[in-house]
């Protein structure tokens, strides 16, 4: 005698087989359209970063990510971003002598790190503890800052090149540079030079170890 269920049970597993094939194309197709969607999303988010958003979040809390910063002056300095502020980035130099840099944003010409921390530089998870202050500051008031104090500091010239000096006073975009040897003190019979500087032909400041501008 032939069994009834012999005819019906091929059919129904290929009818369930054909629903269980349309659901996994279905989910197929709508996790496409999602990633095309996250994707086009992504790169509208990324239109609107700056490279001081970037910068910002390297000088995040946490472990400090060190980067290679090649300038306009063929100068390439090493190290971890401390702060940032509206128009420089204040690098600790990873290096015997030590030191800070102040590096103006305008003369950075590449950035170079591991992949994994520019990724996450694109995508910061929050800003540092002191991002409201520090990226309030301008080049121009740090300078002030290092000229009340009496500060030296190296000049790197934006064309190469470097002088080093106290700084006399600042301006809205400019500095009065006493220049004089290194170790000496700002004395009249000490500088060979008294130099009107705009910021513009700056590439970088570097302090001696130990020098840190307030408020950084």
């Amino acid at each position: 005698m032939i069994n009834p269920k012999l005819f019906t049970y091929g059919p129904v597993v290929r009818w369930e087989r054909l629903f269980e094939d349309l659901e996994g194309q279905l989910a197929a197709e709508w996790e496409s359209e999602r990633a095309a969607l996250d994707s086009e999303g992504e790169r509208l988010r990324l239109s609107r970063v700056r490279l001081h958003d970037r910068l910002v979040a390297f000088a995040g809390t946490g472990v400090k990510e060190t980067v290679s910063l090649a300038l306009t002056d063929s100068s390439v300095l090493r190290g971890t971003v401390d702060a940032v502020g509206t128009d420089f980035a204040a690098l600790r130099l990873d290096m015997p002598s030590g030191g800070l840099a102040l590096v103006r944003t305008g003369a950075i010409a590449s950035l170079t790190t591991s992949e994994v921390a520019l990724m996450r530089a694109a995508r910061p998870d929050a800003p540092p503890a002191n991002a409201g202050l520090a990226e309030r500051l301008t080049l121009g008031f740090v300078l002030r800052d290092l000229a009340r104090r009496r500060v030296p500091v190296r000049v790197h010239w934006l064309w190469g090149g470097a002088e080093f000096g106290t700084i006399d006073r600042v301006g809205l975009d400019h500095l009065d540079l006493a220049v004089h040897d290194a170790g000496a003190v700002r004395r009249t019979g000490e500088v060979r030079a008294f130099r009107l500087v705009p910021f513009d032909a700056i590439a970088w400041l570097s302090l001696e170890r130990g020098e840190t501008p307030a408020l950084l």
